[in-house]
């Protein structure tokens, strides 16, 4: 027999004072009950009750045991509510692994709304800038830029973010500015790592709207860090193709030139990804609705993004005239 159903229908036989109290509505015989209560005594190798033909009482052993069971049945009970109560409304613990740049810069800013409209939901957020495997190492969910490799996970898209190639001053008063994309064959460009190597394929969409620029770029450093090629450009070592959102405070101050102000910005593509579960739980529901919501094409942070693009492509063509 079932332990914990025997310590319930022991309960509702000291609740109900008879065998045959207890049994009434639970779908059971008298001689069931008592069957439950024997297996009990059996196991604890003592009686619980003692019975007469009249009335029964809990012997020592019973009322220590029964109090007991009371606390059990009681902390079963909290948890089954708690269970329910997750699956109802979000709440609980929220992994999410996000690149840096992204995450300091745009999802991390946008996580105070979220934390204030669900107060019971707490975030846990892994800042790095590789792809990490969700099920190995216990993520909910992860913000991942680029093309996206067939995984398996459920994808939703976010808006693009918008790259610019730049460079610094001191770098083009040595190596010469480039006129347009297919001029980086001759330079130095610093190349950003992702799962499958170097990034040297670099894309640039025509100014006319008819297709995309392909350049294959060459240079002599590779990093897997948008900061540390942030850095590297800043010291003069090359171009860096990289997003706008890390780069416009030095664009601004002009410690980086952008490069090929005509030609709209390249943008890569944002998806927040999940592992497929027909039964999400309302805290990933409501985390990627969010996101969807404040992240999403025409949101606010876009369009504060696509304004600072603006400025800058005005700024340039003010130097150049």
């Amino acid at each position: 027999m079932d332990r914990f159903s025997s310590m319930e229908i022991f309960a509702r036989v000291v609740d109900r004072g008879s065998f045959t109290a207890a049994a009434e509505g639970s779908g059971m015989t008298p001689t069931m009950v008592g069957n439950h209560i024997r297996e009990l005594e059996r196991r604890l190798k003592g009686r619980l009750l003692n019975r007469t033909t009249r009335r029964q009482s809990l012997t020592e052993l019973g009322r220590r045991y029964h109090a007991r069971c009371l606390e059990i049945l009681a902390l079963v009970d909290a948890a089954d509510l708690d269970a329910l109560e997750m699956l109802r409304s979000p709440r609980g613990r929220l992994r999410v692994s996000c690149p840096v740049i992204y995450g300091t810069r745009v999802l991390v800013p946008a996580l105070a709304a979220y934390l204030d409209r669900y107060p019971d939901v707490q975030v846990e957020l892994s800042l790095n800038d590789r792809f990490v495997d969700l099920a190995e190492d216990g993520f909910d969910a992860a913000i991942r830029a680029g093309v996206l490799p067939d995984s398996g996970l459920i994808a939703r898209p976010l808006a693009r973010s918008p790259r610019i190639a730049c460079a610094s001053p001191a770098y083009l008063a040595r190596h010469g500015h480039p006129q347009t994309p297919a001029d980086l064959v001759q330079h130095n460009c610093l190349a950003f790592m992702v799962a499958t190597g170097p990034e040297r394929e670099w894309r640039f969409p025509r100014p006319d709207g008819d297709g995309v620029e392909h350049v294959s770029v060459r240079g002599r450093l590779d990093v897997n860090g948008g900061l540390a090629l942030r850095e590297a450009a800043l010291a003069g070592l090359g171009v860096i193709l990289q997003p706008q959102l890390m780069l416009q405070e030095d664009l601004d101050a002009g410690r980086l030139v952008r490069l090929f102000p005509d030609w709209p910005a390249p943008t890569w593509p944002i998806h927040v990804v999940h592992l497929p579960d027909a039964r999400m739980p309302p805290k990933l529901v409501s985390f990627i609705a969010f996101l969807q919501e404040t992240l999403g094409h025409g949101s606010e942070p876009q369009k504060r993004l696509v304004k600072a693009k603006q400025r800058v492509s005005t700024r340039q063509h003010a130097k150049s005239s």
